[in-house]
């Protein structure tokens, strides 16, 4: 089954959760000691939220289906494991999105930390519990691994640091097969934000200040990241040859390894308020940068924004 789509979620909230994080006025003032009534409203809007995206989304992917007794299925060599890439960076996000909420209602920074950073676990669990009912999909062990993957290291880094200094982020550039198919692939680009896999690069980006001394000039918003992306792929687990009848063309799928520089536009210091806002909200996305790159076709090469 195709995922993806769980990581326009993250693009569309982040603004909000980010909004929380960085005014530091009025209402978005992060509790000193435990507001109660922010808590229970953060609680009753998630809870509410929560059941409404899972009603949707049993509208949109299941309801056409029959249900079947719960059931496993092992999709862990489809698309390259980059569907498995998109539950890691959704589930982080969820997760750390989560864990500046909860701090934002003053609960307690250790709770805060664990509750905050298991929304993405739990968000993502109950969407394989519905493929596990389903006659057309099945639950996956290895989603269920990289769901919790992507907590913990939220998780892990606010407890081990307060902050997140190692960000997994989004990368989005065209790549070449998509039109041969548009049901599968997208038929536009929204479409294929949430679809297309040979489009899509995953990025583990290091704040490298974070590391060193406070009185370090090391640019406080300049990272390295490493880039996992694949290219070729038609299909889940293998390239059809033709599709409704039509000849497909041959395109040989492979793995594509990165390295670049990233800006994480919300270690820039700022007075101003929306810009903060902003500068966070788009940490969730590989700031457009040169990068080298590695795969078995093509060996190495240097590339302007990533793909090719």
């Amino acid at each position: 089954m195709v995922k993806k789509w769980s990581l326009v979620l993250v693009l569309s909230f982040s603004l909000v959760f980010a909004h929380a994080q960085n005014d530091s006025t009025g209402f978005f003032v992060p509790a000193k000691t435990l507001n109660k009534k922010r808590l229970n409203g953060l609680l009753i809007g998630g809870a509410s939220l929560y059941a409404v995206s899972m009603a949707g989304l049993y509208v949109a992917w299941y309801k056409d289906y029959p249900l079947t007794g719960f059931h496993f299925f092992n999709d862990n060599d489809e698309w390259m494991q980059m569907d498995k890439m998109g539950h890691l960076t959704t589930s982080y996000y969820v997760g750390k999105y989560g864990i500046d909420l909860f701090r934002w209602s003053g609960l307690e920074r250790k709770k805060a930390i664990w509750l905050g950073g298991s929304m993405g676990t739990i968000f993502m669990t109950t969407i394989e519990i519905f493929d596990g009912f389903s006659a057309e999909y099945g639950a996956s062990w290895g989603d269920l691994l990289v769901n919790t993957g992507g907590s913990m290291l939220a998780i892990g880094q606010e407890l081990a640091w307060d902050e997140q200094r190692i960000i997994l982020r989004y990368g989005f550039m065209n790549s070449p097969g998509w039109q041969y198919r548009k049901d599968l692939l997208g038929s536009n680009v929204p479409e294929r934000l949430i679809k297309d896999y040979n489009s899509y690069t995953a990025w583990l980006s290091f704040n490298i200040h974070s590391f060193l001394p406070e009185t370090s000039r090391f640019p406080r918003w300049l990272n390295v990241a490493f880039g996992y992306g694949a290219n070729g792929m038609l299909g889940g687990t293998y390239n059809p040859t033709e599709h409704n009848g039509v000849a497909l063309p041959q395109y040989e799928r492979y793995r594509q390894y990165y390295f670049s520089l990233d800006i994480q536009l919300s270690k820039i210091r700022t007075k101003s308020k929306v810009l903060k806002t902003i500068f966070s909200a788009l940490d969730v996305v590989k700031f457009p940068f040169p990068a080298l790159e590695y795969n078995r076709v093509h060996g190495f090469g240097v590339y302007p924004f990533n793909k090719h």
